[in-house]
């Protein structure tokens, strides 16, 4: 994974701080990368692309919330179960 992957731009900052802040969020960000990948075994492109549209979200209509839960592929499922798996260590 690279700068690229995470479309991550130059660094334009001049002070130290946001220097330091910048390449922590992208370091961050390689290292969860990393960590999906070796717990789903899919890469990270195709993992945003097969999770992005799933979500969960609620519905406000004036008194009432309705939850709206959109149920993921098997397979897709069975990754972010590997994913919650490796994260409790197990």
């Amino acid at each position: 994974m690279s700068n690229h992957n995470l479309r991550a731009r130059p660094i334009y900052h001049r002070k130290r701080e946001s220097i330091d802040a910048d390449l922590t969020i992208v370091i961050a960000a390689m290292a969860i990368g990393l960590f999906i990948e070796t717990a789903t075994g899919y890469s990270i492109k195709k993992f945003v692309c097969a999770a992005r549209r799933y979500r969960t979200f609620n519905i406000e209509i004036a008194d009432h919330t309705m939850p709206i839960d959109q149920t993921p592929p098997d397979e897709l499922a069975a990754a972010l179960a590997n994913i919650s798996t490796a994260r409790n260590g197990h």
